[in-house]
């Protein structure tokens, strides 16, 4: 893995940004093996496979284009990305990830100003080439528009939109809005922020010209803790009315009013975890795994009492429920130099796969849910390099897995593959070599057992106990009955003798 890093220079104009790349060696990164791009960036770049190589390349506005531009990974080469005349919004948001429902990521850009009219385009990628299909403006209560999030909120295994927001200058009243896969309108998934008479917002975002603090742009976090199949976020939310400022647990429960029917479901604020809501002055709070057991838990970046002084926490997730999970990477299939024969290729994580699942839940229904693997980079994305998919308290096996990655210029074929009967707990690394023949790709599956196997091995175990103390005692008495039989023929043998 190699290590991107965004700067200030010293005598910078405006916001452009300087980007190193200090490359990886084996096991090591050399401080000393660098290289300094010989351009800025209007704002931090978007990571993204843009060829289809599965070679990270840079995306964003140079100071030498108006337009957006592409580095590509491996040859370091210059192209111009894209032909548009919409202004990058910025922080912008943009992503790369499938919102057309074939597999293949697209290129999702936010134009436009964080304080003037935003709108959000999509281009789809259509033979390896993006072209714009669908253009969706903010909001209309929408003052504040904060950074775009993107989950299968409602599990039906599309891609929905999520947006938070203020709808006023000072965010007094926060809210969260969803565009659903496919249609044009907004619908609020959360618009009470209010715990017992005091009222909580997001926290705006101030661009200054010299920033002498650290800008974070209003974000959710992503990531199914309960795993019920449904994703949760954090936020970070600010008291109105004093200067409290806290990480907070948005939970993805089953909508319960009118103005999100249309949605299924809707976000709850956690206002009682009480580890979390101990944590003061937070400024970030994302998802991780620190355990590597497919749960997942929190970590908290707070602001100490002195200028530049931080601290991150971590919270261990303490669910209790015995849900299911499935959690899959999928990585690049490629060799640092000619591949040995026989051997298949791991690689690196990649930003762009699409990975969908369908199973059947406790009640017989038919239950789906999808993720786009390292879709955000810029302004805090914090995404993980895999994903965690809750299946719920089902323990029935997947029935089917796919997964899909980005194609080059040119190739028509969508580059999918489907895995059948996919062990619930478990995770599945997903190689896709060669990338152009998905029927040889290969997944290797490693089992994370949880309590109800250890439960399930001791009743199976109690079990076969019972079965043997049942098979003795019918094996003694069988044995008895053959002694008396035995000793009742001899004793018949004698009299006739007589």
């Amino acid at each position: 893995m190699d290590v991107l890093l965004t700067y200030l220079p010293k005598n910078y104009i405006k916001n452009y940004f300087g980007v190193v790349i200090f490359w990886g060696q084996n096991q090591t990164l050399d401080p000393h093996n660098m290289t300094i791009l010989n351009r800025t960036f209007e704002d931090e770049p978007l990571i993204m496979d843009f060829n289809g190589d599965l070679i990270p390349d840079i995306f964003g506005v140079t100071n030498e284009s108006t337009q957006p531009q592409i580095l590509l990974g491996g040859n370091l080469s210059w192209h111009p990305a894209l032909t548009t005349k919409s202004k990058m919004r910025y922080p912008h948001s943009h992503a790369f990830i499938d919102l057309t429902e074939d597999f293949t990521a697209d290129l999702f850009l936010t134009t436009g100003s964080a304080t003037g009219t935003s709108q959000f385009e999509i281009w789809e990628n259509l033979d390896g080439n993006f072209s714009v299909t669908s253009i969706l403006k903010q909001p209309q209560n929408l003052k504040v528009v904060g950074q775009s999030a993107f989950a299968d909120f409602d599990g039906d295994g599309h891609t929905d939109h999520l947006l938070p927001g203020c709808e006023d200058k000072n965010c007094q009243k926060s809210a969260i809005y969803l565009a659903k896969s496919g249609t044009r309108e907004w619908i609020p998934v959360l618009q009470n922020f209010s715990n017992k008479g005091t009222q909580w917002g997001f926290v705006p975002f101030v661009n200054e010209e010299k920033p002498t603090d650290i800008p974070i742009p209003i974000t959710l976090h992503i990531g199914d803790y309960n795993m019920d199949g449904y994703p949760d976020a954090l936020a970070i939310l600010k008291n109105t009315s004093g200067s409290n400022q806290q990480a907070f647990l948005l939970e993805n429960v089953p909508c319960n009013n009118a103005s999100c029917e249309d949605a299924h479901r809707m976000f709850k604020i956690y206002w009682d975890l009480s580890n979390l809501n101990q944590i003061e002055d937070a400024m970030v709070a994302t998802f991780f795994d620190i355990y590597e057991d497919g749960i997942l838990d929190i970590i908290v970046l707070s602001k100490g009492h002195r200028k530049n002084d931080f601290a991150i926490h971590t919270l261990k997730n303490n669910f209790e429920a015995d849900a299911y999970f499935v959690k899959v990477i999928v990585l690049s299939g490629l060799c640092s130099n000619d591949c040995p024969r026989k051997i298949t290729p791991f690689g690196v994580n990649q930003p762009g796969p699409y990975i969908m699942y369908t199973t059947v839940d406790a009640n017989g229904y038919l239950k789906n849910g999808s993720a786009g693997q390292l879709s955000q980079s810029a302004h805090f994305a914090l995404q993980l390099p895999y994903n965690v998919l809750g299946l719920g308290r089902s323990a029935n096996f997947l029935d089917h897995l796919y997964v899909g990655i980005p194609r080059p210029s040119g190739e028509k074929s969508i580059r999918k593959q489907e895995w059948t009967a996919i062990i619930p707990n478990s995770q599945l690394i997903v190689i896709p070599y060669p990338h152009n023949v998905p029927r040889s790709w290969s997944a290797k599956l490693y089992l994370t057992p949880s309590n109800i196997v250890l439960l399930t091995a001791i009743a199976l175990i109690g079990v076969c106990v019972f079965i043997l103390a049942i098979i003795g005692i019918l094996h003694w008495q069988e044995k008895k009955a053959d002694d008396r039989e035995k000793r009742q023929e001899a004793h018949r043998f004698h009299f006739d003798a007589m």
